[in-house]
């Protein structure tokens, strides 16, 4: 299971890598900017449908206990680097 922090950390990561959150319905969310979601205590949201300024138009509010792996774009291009839990 993920936590709050873990995810957070990855938004505050210096570098920020963009990654995918993929949960345990099939779907996922990419998240392309550290400015992209917020993280709450049992939940994640996720901003959807940006326009050209990156401004959200939506947001996916997720549990992060269905949260099943975390994918690291840019990686997983190269490698396939891939978090389960």
């Amino acid at each position: 299971m993920f936590t709050a922090k873990e995810i957070r950390d990855l938004l505050q990561a210096t570098p920020f890598c963009p990654f995918r959150l993929r949960l345990s319905d099939g779907g996922h969310h990419d998240i392309l900017n550290n400015d992209g979601a917020m993280v709450l205590k049992n939940y994640i949201e996720v901003g959807l449908d940006f326009d050209p300024d990156g401004i959200a138009e939506h947001v996916a509010r997720c549990s992060i206990l269905h949260i099943t792996q975390i994918e690291d774009l840019a990686e997983s291009a190269k490698r396939g680097k891939v978090r389960k839990r």
